[in-house]
């Protein structure tokens, strides 16, 4: 067997603590560090950070928030799994010649300003190293809507949208942010929505390129629906007559044509009717000639032993990135998508 890729994992939180468990029973990856946000997780084992040490035996790898000792370990590899990127973290990383796999609001950059996306692709040049950025949504769903336009003859829309039911993602911050438990009336908030969840328009605009269309603009809509009941999830509140449904979509046009799209369709709480009926996955469809349509969903294996299901979407969503770190490393120096790299597949069982 190859010498095993030497890779540390950036952040323990729901993603991050999924991809630290995956990394720590991959034969082909070694741990050689853990980089934590939180001072209460500095010095724990990363076995005990992954929820494996009754099955596994510490790692003897403990996590530290020192920066400069985990470079300094020359990884091959960064899973990187915080809310939101950090451009100073990235090209420090990008620039000591760590290949960088995130789930962190990154699919081609382009959400972010043209002066930060250059010093993300002058760190790759100057560290020989490669950027790339996955997940479940977007991330593996614009990778599935690829591959079912090669069926086509014709590609004339591709639309992808999550259509979920998110009273149990456990982030009020993250909700409210996309509208939720807020007033549909207040200004701006559509803008606001736009913003959050731009990185829905960089998947567009990557899919698009790989179709070979040339966009001419991207667009975003959204239609807020209030809930007609109150509704308390524990973690947040959703009042009635606040938003409990938010529908929306990132649009590439080439000229007046809508040629790609990926949106979402989400509710919370037990009191509102979305535009649309949840589908509890995610709805992925190519019309042309012919048309194409599949539905994923994330569901528990016979031996799910959690109480609940939200691990599932966690590790659904660390997956396309951590299963993508050969590929990665593998890949020429600069910023790569899932359409520069070949297939990203997970691993067989162990018997």
């Amino acid at each position: 067997m190859n010498t095993p890729l030497r890779v540390i994992q950036w952040t323990t939180g729901n993603i991050g603590q999924r991809s630290l468990h995956a990394i720590i029973g991959r034969p082909d990856m070694e741990l050689v560090g853990v980089y934590a946000h939180g001072k209460d997780k500095v010095g724990v084992d990363a076995a005990e950070l992954a929820g494996c040490a009754a099955e596994t035996g510490p790692t003897g790898i403990t996590a530290t928030n020192d920066i400069d000792a985990l470079i300094a370990l020359k990884p091959d590899a960064c899973c990187y799994n915080p809310l939101w990127p950090s451009i100073d973290e990235l090209v420090r990383l990008l620039e000591a010649g760590v290949n960088v796999c995130s789930t962190a609001a990154w699919i081609t950059g382009g959400k972010q300003t043209p002066q930060d996306r250059n010093r993300i692709e002058d760190a790759c040049r100057a560290g020989n190293s490669t950027m790339f950025g996955s997940g479940a949504h977007p991330g593996l769903t614009n990778m599935v809507g690829m591959v079912l336009s090669g069926a086509c003859e014709r590609v004339d829309e591709i639309l992808i949208t999550e259509s979920v039911d998110c009273s149990t993602y456990e982030s009020a911050a993250t909700m409210a942010a996309m509208g939720f438990g807020q007033d549909p009336g207040i200004p701006g908030l559509a803008e606001s929505v736009r913003v959050e969840s731009e990185v829905f328009a960089e998947s567009a605009a990557m899919m698009a390129d790989a179709i070979g269309a040339q966009l001419d603009k991207m667009t975003f809509d959204v239609q807020f629906t209030a809930a007609t009941g109150d509704s308390d999830l524990g973690f947040m509140k959703i009042p009635a007559g606040t938003v409990g449904s938010v529908f929306g979509y990132h649009r590439g046009w080439a000229g007046d044509r809508n040629v790609v799209s990926v949106g979402f369709n989400w509710i919370m709480g037990s009191h509102v009717t979305p535009p649309k009926p949840v589908a509890h996955g995610h709805v992925i469809q190519v019309f042309g000639l012919p048309n194409m349509r599949t539905v994923i969903n994330c569901l528990p294996p016979k031996d799910w032993s959690e109480p609940n299901l939200n691990g599932l979407g966690s590790i659904y969503t660390a997956m396309p990135v951590t299963n993508a770190v050969p590929a990665v490393v593998a890949a020429p120096p600069g910023i790569v998508t899932l359409a520069d790299l070949p297939p990203v597949t997970g691993r067989a069982a162990e018997r």
